[in-house]
Formats: structure tokens, C-alpha cells, sequence
């Protein structure tokens, strides 16, 4: 059985929100062109392709943040941790100039990425089956992280490509609010994911976005007081040509979400965020408690990257049913990038 590939044979993407998820990113079978449509090289194909991973653990006690960037001219691990109870937090950062010791893998559900810098290391690796992606990191002593995320029963992520400027185009698969196990040490204490009931957010995102872009996210992962698990991903500037990202998950179901208007403060980021959707499906606010921020100018590539988490309150309507977040943690970020 030949596996579902993005690119087809015209070297063209399929775009729109696919039922069954793509199985390979052929990116080097693309038509890549200028805007004055020469076709460009195999190099061009190669390095202007980005990629990236983030996995976010959640739970009341516990926020874990790891992402794997790849730029080709540079490639980025980031990892955070906050302790909801203490307000301890901790962030780690590292870079890899030309992506050395970096591989992200093409199949979002059947493959291993990994990032090393000295004796730190962040690997996500992925398996269809069964259905399982695992999160493995260790940094030098100071954090561990042994963690499996389950994809094996309920798992309907949104997997969707839109156009991206003239001739790009951007592939994203996320899901929210699954299953997680495992177990994390930091500053001389293990915590068992399990036994905290701890929900994971995957994004798998890659492709030949913008020369300057920026957009603003928020996610969820939970327990409703009734034993369901709710989530969410909402967005706004990008992956917004002809469609959307913006999905909730209840109990693993997947509802589609229209345009998400995002309004915030950039330059007070202790202030509230408003999140509403235009179908009324998502009326919340959310509340900063922390962040993770990184500005870089480097005049070929530029970053401004804020993540908060905190939590959300509000209402969110599914089916004439309606679900009341009462501070429910989660993450929010504003992000501008020239790559």
C-alpha cells in the first residue's frame, strides 16, 4: 500500500483539511518557484524548507514545554518547566549553527526527531504502531524528562496545508488533550505524569512559509470536573487561506472552529488575552501567571518570540452544549519571525 504522500505528482500540495493524515512531507517533490515563477534549485528546495515540533505536558501542578526548530541556517531546542503551586521555573535554550546535530523527520506519525547540544538532548520519536510518541530529554543533570503520549485509541488530530505568501505553502498536524505517562525529575524531585493526570499537546508543523510572518496561538489540555478531556488549538496569521487550524477535541472528537479573533496588550504581557470565535463556539480569556521570551536579530533571520501560560476562563459552545472554564491552565504566545 503506497503511503500518503503531501506533494502529488504535478509537484503540487494537497491543501485543505485532510480526513486521513498526510504519512509523508515529499517537500523535495514540490514545484518550488520564484514570484516571477523560475523554478528553483534542489539546494533552494532544501534550505528554505523550516520545520518544527513543540510538545506541551499540562497538568494543575505542572507545565512542561519542549520544542525542536529547524531553520537549516540554524537550528533551535527550547525547554521550559513551571511548578503552578511554588512558581518555580526554569528555561533552557540552545542553538546549532547550520543545524548540526539536529534531524526532524518527514512522516509526522512515524518518525524520530532529535536535537543534541553537548550532553543535552530532546528526542521525539513516533510510531504508528501502535500509536505512540514518546518525548525524551536530558540536560546535563539539571532535567529529565521520560514521557509517552498516547495515539493509539481516539486519535483525530487536524491535519491540514494552506498557501503561504505567493509560492509557499504550510503543512500543520496538532492535537490536543491526550493521554500522557511517564515521569519527570527537576531540582531533586520526580514528578509521575500519570499519577497528576497529565494531558499532552503535540504540533507537528513544517513548510515554505513566508519570508516575514507572525501569528498569535492559544492551547488547552484538561479534565472537566465530569472526567472528559477538552482542548483546544486556535489561531490567527497563519494557515488562514481558505482555511483554518483552529480545532477543539472533546473526548478525542475533533470540532472544526472558525476565525479566532485574538486582542492583548504585547507591551503589558501580565495583562489578559480575549479569545472569541466568529461561530460563537469559543467565548474565553486567559491570564498570563509566566513566560518564555527570546528576541533575536541576526538581519538574515529575525525572532520575537513570547510563549505565556497561565489559565482560561470562559465559555466554550459544542453542540448546544455549553463548557465553562473556570482557570483551567494553558499556553498563549505571540510570535513575529523572519526566516
Amino acid at each position: 500500500m503506497n503511503e500518503r504522500k503531501l506533494i502529488n505528482a504535478k509537484g503540487q500540495p494537497s491543501y485543505g483539511v485532510f480526513d486521513d493524515p498526510i504519512e509523508m512531507i515529499n517537500h523535495m517533490d514540490f514545484d518550488l518557484r520564484n514570484a516571477m515563477d523560475r523554478k528553483l534549485s534542489n539546494w533552494a528546495k532544501k534550505f528554505k524548507f523550516n520545520q518544527f515540533q513543540f510538545i506541551g505536558l499540562i497538568n494543575p501542578e505542572l507545565i512542561v514545554g519542549i520544542a525542536i526548530v529547524d531553520l537549516k541556517l540554524v537550528s533551535n531546542s527550547f525547554i521550559y518547566i513551571y511548578e503552578t503551586s511554588t512558581g518555580k521555573f526554569e528555561e533552557f535554550s540552545f542553538l546549532n549553527p547550520f543545524a548540526s546535530n539536529t534531524q526532524m523527520d518527514l512522516r509526522p506519525n512515524d518518525g524520530e526527531s532529535h536535537f543534541k547540544k553537548g550532553r543535552n538532548t530532546v528526542e521525539f520519536k513516533a510510531t504508528s504502531t501502535p500509536g505512540v510518541r514518546s518525548v525524551k530529554v536530558e540536560l546535563d543533570g539539571k532535567l529529565s524528562v521520560d514521557a509517552l503520549i498516547d495515539e493509539s485509541t481516539e486519535y483525530n488530530p487536524l491535519s491540514m496545508c494552506s498557501r503561504a505568501g505567493y509560492t509557499g505553502w504550510v503543512f500543520t498536524q496538532k492535537t490536543n488533550a491526550l493521554i500522557c505517562t511517564g515521569s519527570v525529575k527537576w531540582q531533586d524531585k520526580e514528578y509521575d505524569l500519570k499519577a497528576m493526570n497529565t494531558l499532552a499537546s503535540v504540533d507537528w508543523s513544517c513548510g515554505y512559509m513566508r519570508r516575514e510572518t507572525f501569528w498569535n496561538w492559544g492551547s488547552l489540555s484538561c479534565f472537566l470536573p465530569d472526567g472528559r478531556r477538552l482542548g483546544f488549538n486556535l489561531a490567527a496569521g497563519v494557515n488562514e487561506t481558505g482555511t483554518s487550524e483552529n480545532a477543539i477535541w472533546l473526548d478525542g472528537k475533533m470540532h472544526k472552529v472558525d476565525m479566532v479573533d485574538f486582542k492583548f496588550d504585547r507591551y503589558h504581557p501580565e495583562h489578559a488575552w480575549t479569545l472569541r470565535s466568529n461561530d460563537g463556539k469559543v467565548d474565553i480569556h486567559f491570564e498570563p501567571a509566566g513566560q518564555r521570551k527570546e528576541k533575536l536579530n541576526a538581519f538574515v533571520m529575525a525572532s520575537n518570540f513570547t510563549q505565556h501560560f497561565g489559565k482560561y476562563f470562559g465559555d466554550i459552545t459544542l453542540d448546544g452544549e455549553t463548557i465553562h472554564l473556570s482557570g483551567e491552565w494553558g499556553f498563549s504566545e505571540d510570535h513575529y519571525a523572519k526566516w
